[in-house]
């Protein structure tokens, strides 16, 4: 057996933690730039810490997904107010953010040159400036990933910054900064954790740390995530969530993802679907897909029996046999978009028109080449008019 483990250098998490901002920030440097998108009681929160503390900083709001040229605007403040330091605080759109500024401080060029799939995908050469993550929802794992993933409207696409150089110097996990999120937020973020989760575990890429993380996130998130979303402020179901997603980050950046994140860098680029409505639509479509091509080509192929086993853990039922477990797997995450009331994609302007485009623009994706099994063009199609 071989494999490769990547992952941030420090985890400082539980409730309360933000207060050790200051003290944590300030091995790092002089002048931090703050990426964020939450709202303004937060940051007056974050800033007047960094004020006591006597630490320079600059503030920079990211609206929606970064795009490449969010990235180079960010970029451009950072140097224009001498930060040496990057601050990400937020959902993923802000870490993701962050996490390439720090890139390009010390690598130089625009993000479009280091972009897989659709940029120049030059090599990351050099360690990034120092960063913390500072997550506010539970849900990209971001803090804990080596990936930025960018958009590029102009060519229909999300791809990704990625490296080793990106992981955070300390990702800071503080539980309660998620409990103002609305709702629907903490739906569509704790269903893009458990995809990735899920995912994570069937990837053709998993490997024995990965799978631990996955299968512990997985029983986290059964558990807390319609704990987290009907009582918002249940400390014990935030903490539980946080954690899965940071399982979640750590296991996708060394294990990968499948085809719900392969259909979700074209889909989110192209229509106004928060990456984490995608993944949940698609979710129990994928999985259903998987398991009938993979019961196709042998009984027992191995991501059967990890399908199963994901099964019992979301039904809390250890002993079942695992055809009953692996309709489990699909029941159960069918009944969590009903409960969490996820949007259908048709919400947002995704019609049956749309799909052959989106099938052709997915298979660029990287997300599906570690899928545990080659799904054929109409499979593909049919898994998006499901979740229409």
């Amino acid at each position: 057996m071989k494999f490769d483990f990547n992952t941030v250098t420090r985890i400082v998490f539980g409730p309360g933690q933000i207060s050790r901002l200051p003290e944590l920030l300030a091995p790092l440097g002089s002048t931090a730039l703050l990426v964020q998108n939450v709202g303004q009681e937060l940051i007056t929160r974050i800033t007047t810490l960094l004020d006591d503390a006597h630490i320079e900083h600059a503030l920079f709001a990211q609206v929606g997904e970064p795009k490449v040229a969010d990235v180079d605007q960010a970029l451009e403040a950072a140097r224009q107010n001498d930060c040496d330091m990057v601050l990400g605080l937020g959902g993923g759109s802000a870490i993701d953010c962050a996490k390439a500024v720090a890139a390009l401080m010390s690598n130089g060029g625009s993000a479009i040159d280091y972009m897989e799939v659709i940029g120049k995908g030059n090599k990351i050469a050099k360690p990034a400036a120092p960063w913390i993550a500072i997550p506010t929802t539970a849900g990209t794992g971001a803090e804990a990933t080596r990936n930025a993933v960018i958009g590029h409207p102009e060519k229909r696409f999300k791809a990704s910054i990625r490296s080793e150089h990106l992981l955070a110097r300390i990702a800071l996990v503080d539980p309660e900064l998620a409990v103002g999120a609305p709702p629907e937020v903490t739906a569509s973020s704790g269903m893009d954790a458990l995809c990735q989760l899920i995912e994570s575990y069937t990837s053709s890429g998993a490997e024995p740390i990965t799978d631990a993380l996955a299968i512990k996130g997985i029983a986290l998130a059964a558990r807390s995530l319609r704990r987290a979303f009907q009582s918002p402020s249940d400390i014990g179901a935030r903490s539980d969530m946080a954690l899965a997603a940071l399982f979640s980050g750590i296991a996708l950046a060394n294990a990968g993802l499948g085809a719900v994140h392969g259909f979700a860098a074209p889909m989110g680029a192209n229509f106004p679907i928060p990456h984490g409505v995608v993944c949940a639509d698609l979710l129990p479509h994928v999985i259903r897909a998987n398991i009938q091509a993979l019961s196709a080509v042998v009984s027992d192929h191995p991501a059967l029996a990890r399908y199963a086993e994901i099964g019992r853990i979301l039904m809390a039922q250890p002993n079942v046999p695992d055809p009953v477990a692996l309709d489990g797997a699909i029941e159960y995450t069918t009944d969590l978009l009903r409960d969490l009331r996820m949007p259908p994609l048709s919400r947002f302007k995704f019609s049956e028109r749309d799909i052959p485009d989106m099938v052709a623009l997915a298979r660029k994706a990287s997300s599906m080449r570690y899928n545990p099994i080659v799904l054929s063009e109409d499979v593909l199609e049919d898994i998006l008019r499901r979740a229409l």
